[in-house]
């Protein structure tokens, strides 16, 4: 078999341009983790929350879920966030367990409060809500629809 150098190199431009699109995916798809300061938050329930999930603030993303784990005193589950350390939260902000539509995944959302305080390394947002399954919002439904008043 006789080898042509041109075909050689034009298998090592093609390597070279798959690399560029897989590394030019990997910085817009905005897949990095968020390094800053560290916030926990307690929720009931995440409902499919994963580690690497964003955390947004009016839809742009300023941090990163980097860790869940389980309170073994009340059962709560601690989340960990990363937040990008240009951006200060007030002490009274909200953080949300949201999704993107129906079947979409999920992310914290962050509902910036009005306190003076702000949030420093290692704080909790104590002000949380958890994630509605459909199931509860079917339930809510059905018992506003009955008019159980009891």
């Amino acid at each position: 078999m006789k080898k042509r150098p041109v075909e050689t190199i034009m298998g090592i431009v093609v390597l070279m341009i798959a690399a560029f699109f897989v590394f030019f995916a990997y910085r817009v798809s905005d897949l990095q983790v968020v390094k800053g300061y560290e916030l926990s938050a307690k929720f009931l329930k995440v409902g499919g929350l994963n580690t690497g999930a964003d955390v947004m603030i009016n839809g742009i993303k300023v941090g990163t879920v980097i860790g869940q784990t389980l309170d073994n005193e009340n059962f709560d589950a601690v989340v960990k966030l990363s937040i990008a350390p240009d951006i200060k939260l007030p002490k009274d902000s909200v953080a949300v367990i949201a999704s993107n539509g129906l079947m979409g995944n999920k992310f914290i959302k962050i509902e910036p409060g009005t306190d003076k305080e702000m949030l420093q390394n290692g704080d909790e947002i104590v002000n949380t809500k958890d994630f509605k399954t459909i199931e509860d919002l079917v339930g809510e439904v059905i018992f506003m629809v009955t008019g159980n008043d009891k």
